[in-house]
């Protein structure tokens, strides 16, 4: 059998029925000789920690919590925990709440990887596909809000994309050159708790392209349920509002995927 060329890796907490859907889906669109999947388990000591045991195809990695650890640090900490182990060309960093629905997905990325041997990493900064509608409403805002901070000579801001919150490769979903990481001797956290942040930058300032695709693009091939662990698990700190929202996107993203099928088919887990 060939060996795989992607590793994925996965951190997981408590989210039996998003991680069943999320690996289920990568078996079901995802040819299984160029893929080998890490799950991380952030000490859940839950029913998906003991799902997660039951699957012979993954290779499980029981992350015990730090003392210092939030959710950011936790999901960071059990990325790095993986990549130590990753031993193919490609790494790709994803989520629970990230669904792939189409059999070209994995192939897809690669391609776009693979187009210049300069470009080391692709993925998105946002994997969600708004109606225009609403895209031209934070367009609008985005160009007042940076013409007004111009005018008024403010430059310590939070404007996305700008300064220190320059766009960098979530890691919902997000392909790396192993060997740029390895040479490079990066890492997801670097100290820090946002995911894949100062890799992005490092890999830039080394002269590297980091290459955003548009989620009208990517959304033909994968999903992604924004901050669904926090949605579905309310302790972690979310608000009522977004709880509410999130809970009415979730079933409806769910209810596009079938979920109730894929839920019940327990063959995709051999």
């Amino acid at each position: 059998m060939p060996n795989p060329i992607v590793t994925a890796l996965i951190p997981n907490y408590k989210t039996l029925k998003v991680a069943k859907l999320c690996l289920r889906l990568l078996r079901k669109y995802t040819d299984p000789k160029k893929i080998s999947i890490i799950v991380i388990d952030n000490d859940s000591q839950d029913e998906s920690l003991k799902y997660l045991k039951s699957l012979k195809y993954i290779t499980l990695i029981e992350r015990k919590k730090k003392q210092d650890d939030t959710p950011s640090l936790s999901h960071t900490r059990a990325l790095d925990l993986a990549l130590e182990k990753v031993t193919t060309p490609y790494v790709l960093s994803m989520h629970t709440d990230t669904f792939v629905k189409h059999p070209d997905w994995l192939d897809v990325l690669l391609a776009e990887i693979e187009k210049e041997s300069i470009i080391a990493g692709v993925g998105s900064w946002k994997l969600e596909n708004k109606p225009f509608i609403k895209r031209l409403a934070k367009a609008i805002e985005y160009q007042w809000e940076s013409f007004y901070f111009r005018l008024i000579g403010k430059t310590d801001h939070a404007l996305e994309g700008k300064g220190k919150n320059y766009l960098y490769l979530r890691s919902h979903l997000a392909l790396y050159r192993m060997d740029l990481i390895r040479k490079h001797n990066l890492s997801f956290s670097d100290g820090k708790e946002t995911a894949g942040k100062v890799m992005h930058k490092k890999l830039e300032d080394n002269g590297y392209k980091m290459v955003f695709l548009e989620s009208a693009f990517l959304s033909k091939y994968v999903i992604h349920l924004n901050h669904a662990t926090m949605v579905l698990h309310p302790e972690l700190g979310a608000r009522k509002s977004t709880i509410r929202k999130g809970l009415k996107r979730i079933n409806k993203a769910l209810k596009d995927l079938n979920a109730k099928q894929i839920l019940m088919d327990d063959s995709l887990d051999n």
